[in-house]
């Protein structure tokens, strides 16, 4: 048994943990991270990296699929899964080997194992060898979530997936069925309607993407339905059945109860916080009715020497929120002025068209008894969306009606997560929409989208008409 001495525990080496284990050693910290699993947590493992590697693929071959609108034939075009799954495997490794490099190279140690706390100032580390101590001054837990469960769905990652077995497929399903129609549902269920599955997406909630502005929603759903993909919404799926080969799925619904028959069953209802297991108890840390840990302005848990960042510390559950919240614990332990205080947060959700969203929506602004003014401006006006044949889609801006701020952008279109950017910073700024109508952008590109949509709310766009009023 092995006994460490440390400024700072970093429990996790996700994209919040690892982050944070970088930033600490740039102030002259002495760190150990400690990871059960690998480095770089699930968003480089098993989420976001190789989530958008497939659906990067799925999109390239649906493209040879449909280019001979643009005078373009190609013929025996085919696709290997198996090649495919180990592309991905190596975009992968590539990653989480630059972060341990990283880590190694800022003078961080690595430890292997599966951490407990047994104080507010000891850790017991399960390793391949034994078990070690570790004594900590601060500690961080950032041990991020995993698939959330529904009682009855046994997840063999064979027949019934959740999301790390969607990524895991050397096979396509001829028909698959995505029990929730949030962000991971709708971009796996893309993915595979775009490689040759027929896909049925069953939703309790009567529509998809429930806190996605509708405007945004109902392309995305248009486009998945012209595909073939099947939307089933206020429906509930009450009974599962596991033959040899396939998987019996009782529905209900208003219209009463239905059975089909599916290759494959994917189960992506949500994440469960990973704080269970952890002696948090032992160590005085506090969580809520939903296993997140609550967190001050610096990240700070009830016992004022740990933190908590990433997913543990409650939603939204995205890895540049982890990353942020990584920056703003290191630099609180570092003794640097800091408290989390992001004005704006953008999510994207990677379907076909892809939807980008910061800030307020319209019903949110609304709600707050805000004034509103709103500025929308269609792709189909676009040259560059025109050009590369991308046509579906809308800027969406949101500004205070009295002063000109902008309040949120909301996109659905070609290149959207690339487009929020902007946004973002004009949010974080306090920028007014006039700020992004006298901004010059470059032509032809996207990005005038979104200056095209400041001209509306301004009343006078130049590419398409509105009535004076």
């Amino acid at each position: 048994m092995a006994t460490h001495q440390t400024d700072v525990v970093v429990i996790g080496a996700g994209p919040a943990g690892y982050v944070c284990a970088i930033r600490l050693a740039q102030l002259g910290k002495k760190v150990i991270v400690v990871e059960k699993a690998n480095v770089g947590g699930v968003c480089l493992n098993v989420g976001c990296i190789p989530s958008k590697a497939l659906i990067h693929a799925g999109t390239v071959f649906d493209r040879t699929q449909h280019a001979a609108e643009m005078g373009i034939s190609i013929k025996g075009a085919a696709l290997d899964m198996k090649k495919l799954m180990t592309w991905k495997g190596e975009v992968v490794k590539k990653l989480t080997g630059g972060v341990g490099q990283l880590l190694k190279a800022n003078g961080c140690t690595l430890l292997a194992g599966e951490a407990r706390f047994t104080s507010a100032t000891t850790l017991e580390v399960k390793t391949a060898s034994g078990t070690d101590s570790i004594q900590f001054k601060q500690a961080v837990i950032a041990t991020g979530s995993r698939p959330a469960k529904i009682p009855g769905f046994d997840v063999d990652q064979e027949l019934v997936l959740d999301s790390t077995g969607g990524l895991s497929q050397d096979t396509v399903p001829a028909t698959m069925l995505c029990v929730g129609g949030g962000y991971i549902g709708l971009e796996l269920g893309t993915f595979y309607s775009k490689v040759g599955s027929k896909v049925t997406v069953v939703e309790a909630s009567p529509s998809l993407l429930g806190i996605v502005d509708p405007d945004l929603v109902r392309v995305v759903q248009k486009n998945l339905q012209k595909r073939g993909v099947e939307i089933m919404t206020s429906t509930m799926v009450k009974g599962v059945k596991k033959n040899a080969k396939s998987v019996e799925v009782t529905f209900s619904s208003e219209g009463g109860e239905k059975k089909q028959t599916f290759d494959r069953v994917l189960v992506t209802i949500g994440r469960t916080p990973n704080t269970e297991n952890l002696g948090l108890d032992r160590a005085g840390v506090k969580i809520d009715s939903k296993g997140f840990i609550p967190v001050n302005e610096r990240r700070q848990t009830s016992v004022p020497s740990i933190y908590a960042i990433g997913d543990v510390a409650g939603q939204p559950l995205l890895a540049h929120k982890g990353s942020k919240e990584g920056m703003v614990a290191a630099e609180a332990i570092g003794g640097l002025k800091t408290v989390y205080d992001v004005k704006a947060m953008p999510a994207v959700v990677f379907t076909d068209p892809e939807i980008a969203t910061v800030g307020l929506t319209e019903a949110e602004a609304k709600a707050k008894g805000l004034g509103v003014t709103v500025g929308v401006f269609p792709y189909a006006a676009n040259g560059r969306a025109l050009s590369v044949a991308e046509p579906d889609g809308m800027v969406k801006l949101v500004s205070d009606s009295k002063s000109g701020t902008l309040l949120g952008c909301h996109i659905v279109g070609a290149e959207a997560s690339n487009l929020i950017a902007e946004a973002t910073l004009a949010i974080e700024m306090g920028a007014h929409v006039e700020d992004l109508a006298l901004t010059v952008h470059a032509h032809p590109t996207l990005p005038e989208t979104i200056m095209e949509a400041a001209e509306v709310a301004l009343g006078h766009p130049i590419h398409i008409f509105k009535p004076k009023k």
